[in-house]
């Protein structure tokens, strides 16, 4: 028995000549698809906490929890290495973590890869700073959440459900202060 995984789409590449086609008929004899970790974002909690107590067993290290700040992070980045980049990106914040442990360590964003805010939306860009401090600080808060509720319907791609829940609102709640602060849901 073979078992085989690849994250190419390989009819594809047998039309192009790049994948042998009996090859193919050989091995797709139970075929399971698993969507890549940017399609379910809900599992990126459960497999960091799995992958900080697995490296933390394997090491003898202390085991650490992330913080909501470095979660966060995680939830938003696209994740095109799949698990496998997200285990590495836990292993590597294991390793680079203060090695206290007389506290309960949380692992701040600040320690996150670099790479983990490339693809982070820039449309938040507060060179428009100077702008906002100019404003009372209701309409300084009310351009901010517009911008930042645009930001993250864009990057769940008009999903209302999905920005819910990452902003952590309700659903209907979010539709309201979508409405009121005229942003537009799709």
């Amino acid at each position: 028995r073979v078992v085989a995984t690849t994250a190419r789409d390989l009819e594809q590449r047998i039309e192009e000549q790049k994948f042998r086609q009996d090859l193919y008929y050989r091995l797709n004899v139970v075929p399971l698809e698993v969507p890549s970790l940017q399609q379910r974002r809900d599992d990126i909690p459960v497999l960091a906490e799995m992958f900080l107590d697995r490296y933390a067993d394997a090491t003898g290290l202390p085991k650490r929890k992330l913080s909501p700040e470095a979660m966060a992070t995680l939830h938003a980045y696209d994740w095109p290495g799949n698990v496998r980049q997200l285990r590495n990106v836990i292993e590597r914040l294991m390793i680079m973590a203060p090695d206290d442990e007389d506290k309960v360590d949380l692992i701040s964003g600040k320690m996150l890869p670099s790479e983990l805010f490339s693809d982070v939306p820039t449309s938040l860009s507060f060179d428009k700073t100077s702008e906002i401090m100019a404003l009372p600080l209701r309409e300084a808060r009310e351009m901010f959440e517009k911008e930042y509720l645009q930001t993250q319907i864009d990057r769940f791609g008009g999903n209302i459900s999905k920005t819910a829940s990452f902003v952590g609102m309700e659903r209907s709640a979010l539709h309201r202060k979508l409405k009121s602060l005229g942003v537009s849901g799709q």
